[in-house]
């Protein structure tokens, strides 16, 4: 497809750009009226993520409200472990909720590696509606949990702070977890192709809970099913994100993806430096910054824009953007980068 912006698909090829391109994970959501809007119409937020049409709508919000320069598909990671029988509910002001959590093997045996043109049809739906609407006008991200941040949910059975009945599976039956880690890689690699079927130009992995293992335990559990999925997704560019995972920088470097995301606790050179000069990087603001004054927020943007220098950079948060942040301060950190001019000597 030919785009009218296509700064972030030049700028994960590691391409020379005109300008830093930027958008915001979560910008599809609680910050723009217009979106609480669409969500006081509806029952809860599964409708909304079920719903193609209403998916569509909010996914499109950013671009005209914001000025960013992708949209990424209005979603859940969650819609992976329930499209392989383990469903979730999504409890105001408790966040996600399994009924039936995955502990035993016979647990793990039930769970299917999920059709996503029978289980996920409303996400690719919703791609092919909002591509459609898009128009070529920027390209749209696709995404998916990483196979250990689901794992993290489908056994603890809720949020939490340390995931310790995660960690014990971890520790206690390291061969079921590799089963059940396989049995959600498979399942996102189908999803995650399906999703560029379906018109994603871009993919992220989403690997939420990173910072809570081992060094060790990341080698081990994680990174090796990242790698298959980066292995698997050749058409288009893919970035990896695991946030507080700074100790697996070099590690991540080898993997077969473009891009790598980093959270605001990761320094900027030094992530450079592990990660070398050919990968795209990725972030990072760190959210609170924003509830700060418009030029606290233009200086301290200028500042990271200056850290990453002008080539094989994609601004963003370092994770995502908080509910209660004015959408005027968000402005002022895209128009910000968007003005920004990088010295090129």
């Amino acid at each position: 497809m030919n785009y009218q912006n296509d700064l972030i698909l030049r700028a994960a090829r590691g391409e020379k750009t005109e300008r830093t391109p930027v958008w915001m994970m979560r910008q599809a959501g609680r910050i723009l009226p217009e979106y609480r809007a669409v969500r006081e119409r509806l029952s809860g937020f599964k409708e909304l993520v079920e719903t193609p049409e209403l998916a569509c709508e909010v996914t499109l919000q950013p671009v005209d409200l914001l000025g960013v320069d992708a949209v990424i598909i209005f979603s859940d990671i969650l819609v992976v472990p329930e499209a392989m029988g383990c469903t979730y509910l999504m409890e105001e002001k408790r966040g996600p909720v399994f009924p039936n959590v995955i502990r035993t093997q016979a647990d793990v045996d039930q769970l299917r590696v999920a059709d996503p043109q029978e289980h996920l049809a409303y996400v690719t739906e919703a791609i092919k509606l909002t591509v459609r609407e898009l128009n070529g006008r920027v390209p749209l991200i696709g995404f998916a949990g990483a196979p250990f941040t689901l794992l993290c949910y489908m056994t603890e059975g809720r949020g939490s702070k340390t995931f310790s009945i995660a960690k014990k599976m971890l520790y206690t039956e390291p061969a079921l977890a590799h089963q059940l880690l396989q049995k959600i890689t498979d399942t996102t690699i189908a999803y995650l192709k399906a999703q560029v079927q379906a018109g994603a130009a871009m993919l992220q992995v989403f690997d939420s809970w990173a910072g809570i293992l081992s060094p060790e335990q990341y080698r081990v559990f994680s990174l090796p099913y990242i790698r298959q999925i980066c292995e698997a997704i050749t058409d288009v560019p893919v970035t990896v994100f695991a946030k507080g995972a700074f100790f697996a920088r070099q590690e991540m470097a080898a993997l077969p993806c473009r891009t790598i995301g980093l959270d605001w606790n990761m320094d900027i050179a030094e992530s450079r430096a592990l990660v070398g000069p050919d990968k795209t990087l990725q972030g990072n603001l760190d959210p609170c910054l924003l509830y700060a004054e418009p030029a606290t927020i233009r200086t301290a943007t200028q500042e990271m824009l200056r850290a990453f220098g002008p080539d094989k950079h994609i601004a963003n948060l370092g994770h995502g953007v908080y509910p209660d942040t004015n959408p005027n301060h968000v402005k002022v950190f895209i128009e910000t980068v968007k003005t920004f001019q990088h010295d090129r000597g």
